[in-house]
């Protein structure tokens, strides 16, 4: 099913490209520089007041002298008028929500007083944020009077719990001093260490004993002090004015819990077989370090179902027995029904099903679609909204349970996120972006009339700077495949010229590009060059069977989806097919080496938290399941995988002038991979340059330090810049190794 607005056309395997409604500042405005970056506003986490009045909203600034970021709340009325601030600007704030009765408003903040949350009175004027001691979490009953939830869970694993829970010590140990409680956490040994160290105030290394020891944004691990305590998860309910009651406190955790409009029951999901926490654990950690078996690991299995429990007590009703796992449970507005998504097996599509709260067979709400579902809310008309991945951008959806019948009420050439609704259910307020426009707030009525843009902050920025728009297309690649794919045109095109190209492909591999606002896409083309963006086989957007079609086939088809539109692009009269460049990050960055490996048609390469030698990077990387998943095993499971899926094994074909680009601290594409590359490509003669950024992470060119994200984004420009577009007269050569 094509749901993308407008008309989309192939011919003889060309794509027929669609432009964007002019923008009435391309003709006008200066072109984009890195330095731009530190004025981008990004508007998000969206609020909507129980009464619809007003939305509350997060707005994100970059403080550039001081190399921050500065986050703040603030609140606009729906009927009108300007957004106002309500957090003080000496601190940072977050995450706005409502008290149900909308008298206050909620966030997180780190202030003298204490950390979150705290709140603001809605119901009186003035007043200062205050500590707030927020009720229950959990899920609610219509009424707002009563609330379950669980607690606990730590150490169960398989999505049962959070990361494994230390035993709380016996009295005794207290009173003991922890003779190495003054050394760093990592340096400690862990509870199961055979050595110790000599004196403990000497010893400034790092220990372990367990196979996790880093992780990408946290740095190295500490291993744990005592062994791991199961503690499943425990079901409790609370009626306002009375006390909090325990519902499930066995050796299984109950998960996802809701609660049904009145009260008299809670659906939650649980083990298939209701089997112990430690039992789930135990069987998955020794499946893991089995080698790997089609038959086993390809065979759908029943690892979870729904429950229903009422809540004056009894024990659990089954509602069926479905292949996969349940999750997103919801309750209609009448308590009949419960809602939920399920995927039969890691790479089966995922699906939106109700289901009587009685029991019953199932009904799939999304049966045939070609996408998947996102998040989703029961109205109180009794209709689902959906919003959903529409290839490169979003949409939002009207589901009618009884009909089965879907209807996009949200739609257009952008990206939408953080749906909220007032409680009526009859106003929606969400983040959008565009290709040519950063983030800001908008309000739309249910039926997706009415929309308004309720904020304007990046409108000065807009009317300084022309931000290049892109045209959408899709081709037929190999196979007859459909895939989508977009081309930015340069600052102050003119259809006369040509210009130089830069191919972009993004990292994952299963996440897509789209109709979005991005700087490197605006960089390049501030530099005057197209850019060209594809989301071939294995993004994601199109379903599962498109996401997961490249599995155990990397740099198959997915690298022919990309030559294809480089292909059709370079044809075009404004394209110079002698000044192109390629870039990635992440498996872009791996995908751009086995470009460079496969073809010399690209005369400059810059490789992104690349990888190059798949064995190095199993073990050195905190992401070690991508592979095992991908790959079809560990490496010495499949060897001939991993050795011809591995760059290096190819690097003297490589000529490509290259940049590498890799951070200190990314322990998700560790910094040995880039080196090897680098080291070959010098030894080669191939022209090189390898930048190495401290104190960041694999997520630097997204949440980076703001000088050096807007550092890499300079060089960036630099890079393709020397080697695409030289100035006139000059002549580009190959340099010395």
């Amino acid at each position: 099913m094509r749901t993308h607005t407008g008309r989309w056309a192939t011919i003889l395997g060309v794509g027929l490209f669609l432009s964007a409604p002019p923008s009435p500042l391309d003709a006008q405005g200066r072109a984009f520089q890195p330095n731009d970056w530190h004025k981008v506003t990004t508007v998000g986490s969206a609020a909507m007041s129980p009464d619809g009045s007003k939305v509350a909203f997060v707005v994100t600034t970059v403080v550039e002298s001081d190399n921050r970021r500065h986050s703040e709340v603030w609140v606009v009325n729906t009927a009108g008028g300007d957004p106002v601030r309500y957090t003080a600007p000496g601190y940072e704030s977050s995450s706005p929500r409502w008290s149900d009765d909308g008298s206050r408003l909620i966030f997180n903040s780190t202030r003298p007083g204490g950390r979150s949350p705290w709140a603001l009175r809605m119901d009186q004027p003035g007043g200062e944020a205050a500590p707030y001691q927020a009720p229950q979490a959990g899920s609610r009953t219509a009424d707002g009077k009563t609330v379950v939830w669980t607690e606990g869970g730590g150490g169960a694993g398989f999505g049962f719990g959070g990361p494994p829970a230390q035993p709380e010590p016996a009295p005794a140990e207290r009173d003991t001093p922890d003779p190495y409680g003054k050394m760093a956490p990592t340096a400690r040994p862990p509870f199961d260490a055979i050595t110790k160290p000599v004196e403990p105030s000497r010893f400034d290394g790092m220990q372990f004993t367990q196979q996790r020891i880093k992780a990408n944004g946290q740095g190295f691990v500490a291993g744990p002090r005592q062994d791991r305590v199961t503690r499943p998860a425990q079901l409790f309910i609370q009626t306002e004015g009375g006390e909090k009651r325990s519902l499930v406190n066995q050796a299984w955790s109950p998960r996802s819990a809701v609660v049904s409009p009145d009260g008299r029951w809670v659906a939650f999901v649980a083990d298939a077989g209701l089997r112990a926490d430690s039992i789930v654990t135990a069987e998955g950690e020794a499946r893991a370090r089995l080698p790997y078996d089609a038959v086993r690991d390809e065979t759908p299995t029943n690892d979870s179902d729904i429950y229903v429990l009422a809540t004056s007590g009894g024990e659990p009703r089954k509602l069926g027995e479905w292949m996969g796992s349940e999750g997103s449970l919801a309750w209609s507005p009448d308590g009949r029904m419960i809602s939920y998504t399920n995927r039969a097996s890691r790479t089966s599509q995922s699906e939106l099903y109700i289901v009587p709260a009685t029991g019953g067979e199932p009904v799939s709400l999304t049966a045939g679609w070609r996408y998947e579902p996102g998040g989703y809310d029961w109205l109180p008309s009794g209709i689902i909204a959906m919003n959903a991945e529409i290839g490169g951008r979003s949409g939002l959806f009207h589901i009618d349970p009884r009909t089965r019948q879907m209807k996009e009420v949200l739609g257009g050439r952008r990206r939408m996120s953080g749906f909220s609704w007032d409680r009526r259910g009859s106003r929606v307020a969400f983040v959008a972006t565009s290709t040519a426009r950063p983030t800001e707030l908008f309000l739309a009525n249910a039926d997706g009339s009415g929309e308004r843009q309720l904020t304007r902050f990046n409108d000065t920025l807009n009317s300084e700077v022309a931000w290049s728009d892109s045209e959408v297309f899709t081709y037929e690649s190999v196979g007859g495949v459909e895939v989508e794919g977009w081309l930015m045109k340069p600052h102050g095109y003119e259809a006369a010229k040509k210009y130089p190209l830069v191919l972009y492909i993004h990292g994952g591999p299963h996440s897509a590009y789209g109709e979005n606002w991005f700087d490197e896409f605006q960089n390049l083309a501030g530099a005057g060059m197209f850019v060209l963006y594809t989301n071939p086989r294995g993004s994601s957007g199109y379903g599962a069977d498109f996401t997961y079609s490249t599995r155990g086939r990397w740099f198959a088809e997915d690298y022919e989806d990309l030559m294809k539109a480089v292909d059709i692009v370079s044809r075009r009269p404004d394209v110079d097919s002698t000044r192109m460049g390629v870039s990635g990050g992440s498996y872009g960055g791996v995908m751009t080496a086995w470009v460079t490996v496969k073809t010399d048609r690209f005369k400059a390469a810059q490789l992104d938290r690349m990888i190059s030698n798949w064995w190095s990077w199993y073990g050195t990387s905190d992401a070690q399941g991508l592979t095992e998943f991908e790959f079809f095993g560990k490496p010495w499971d499949n060897p001939v995988m991993y050795d011809t899926l591995s760059p290096i094994r190819y690097l003297p074909r490589v000529k490509t002038p290259s940049l590498l680009v890799q951070s200190e601290e990314d322990h998700r594409t560790p910094m040995t991979d880039a080196e090897q590359w680098f080291l070959g490509l010098k030894q080669h003669g191939v022209p090189a340059e390898f930048v190495r950024y401290p104190r960041s992470t694999h997520d630097l060119s997204r949440t980076g330090e703001p000088w050096l994200l807007v550092d890499r984004l300079g060089r960036l420009r630099q890079w393709f810049s020397h080697w695409l577009t030289p100035p006139a007269g000059a002549r580009v050569t190959s340099g010395s190794p």
